[in-house]
């Protein structure tokens, strides 16, 4: 069976430019923080590599701390400080919040105090994209970096989290992007690496995929390849839609993501239709990734008022730039049968 892979705000299929940086960085053996030649060597590295990240997100490179995940970032911003967040954030975020915000039936976010305040650009389990405040302390941006136009200097927030496993790069890398004058205390203290804001020997060969990863998609941004991501998208929602009129698009009619399509199918579990899927040779979720393989009622959709019955009954199916037409199609006959089947049984 030919596997098709329909799960990328999880994670991303490895870059070609990713994996070729990445085996490059191997043969450097020299620790970042030596003086000698191979030292200098692997800095040298580290600090093109941060501007390269930085010129692709719209950054200054001293404002890029590297990380090992986005979850990290989220640990480094947040430590010691009161941040409010809604009930759609990723649990990263919501690990550290101090206050909830509210979240209305289309996903939107009310923020009232921007400096004390963290918002998402973009939603992973719906896609649904938000408006930032100017003033903001906290956003999370790993599902928006690579896939929409950012530029962190005209965002105007005081902080962002990035991750390159999202964007065609390594798992196990990721970074803090920080506005300069913004107050950070490190939570990893050591040798003062990442100018004393994130001690520990760097992760040069997960730092070269990244900024190999980031150029790569800033090309494909440039080059208007979501625009035809976001045309299939479309083509699998009506086609879905059509064959089960019962079917909601979480978000369809406002702002998304190109490449995310959340569906909602009363009295179907999502768990049942991701297992379904998988034997037929489909991966897709039921939500987040990042909640260590549990399947459960979304709580982003809880947040935004759907009740548990509806919210354990979605599935997100999340598209790439290598995606075709004949993977949506296929995997829209494969949905359109077992939802037959389904309804078949319940009658």
């Amino acid at each position: 069976m030919t596997r098709i892979y329909l799960d990328h705000n999880a994670t991303t299929p490895l870059r070609d430019e990713a994996r070729a940086a990445m085996i490059a960085a191997m043969d450097l053996c020299g620790n970042p923080s030596s003086v000698h030649a191979e030292g200098r060597a692997a800095k040298s590295l580290i600090e093109k590599a941060r501007g390269q990240i930085a010129s692709a997100f719209g950054a200054d490179g001293q404002d890029v701390i590297f990380t090992s995940s986005a979850t990290e970032a989220a640990a480094l911003a947040m430590a010691g400080r009161d941040l409010q967040a809604a009930g759609v954030e990723h649990d990263a975020v919501l690990a550290w919040s101090k206050g909830e915000l509210p979240c209305d039936s289309n996903g939107q976010v009310t923020v009232s105090e921007t400096a004390n305040s963290a918002l998402q650009i973009a939603n992973s389990e719906t896609g649904i994209l938000q408006t930032l405040p100017e003033g903001l302390a906290l956003s999370d941006m790993t599902q928006g970096f690579g896939k929409l136009p950012l530029a962190f200097n005209w965002a105007g927030c005081q902080m962002a989290m990035i991750s390159a496993h999202k964007l065609g790069g390594p798992k196990g890398i990721g970074a803090l992007v920080v506005r300069r004058g913004t107050d950070i205390a490190a939570q990893i203290k050591g040798g003062g690496q990442e100018m004393g804001r994130r001690s520990g020997t760097e992760n040069i060969i997960g730092i070269a995929g990244f900024a190999a990863a980031a150029q790569a998609a800033q090309r494909d941004l440039e080059a208007g390849v979501w625009d035809g991501v976001a045309a299939l998208r479309d083509r699998l929602e009506a086609r879905i839609c059509e064959a089960a009129p019962d079917t909601v698009v979480v978000g369809k009619g406002g702002k998304r993501l190109p490449n995310t399509t959340c569906l909602l199918t009363p009295q179907w579990k999502g768990e049942t239709q991701v297992m379904q899927m998988d034997l037929a040779g489909f991966a897709i979720s039921a939500g987040s990734a990042c909640s260590s393989g549990k399947v459960k009622a979304s709580r982003v959709l809880l947040s935004m008022g759907y009740d548990a019955s509806e919210a354990a009954s979605a599935i997100r199916v999340s598209l790439g730039p290598q995606t075709t037409q004949a993977e949506v199609d296929a995997f829209a006959a494969a949905w359109i049968a077992a939802h037959n089947k389904h309804r078949a049984r319940a009658a």
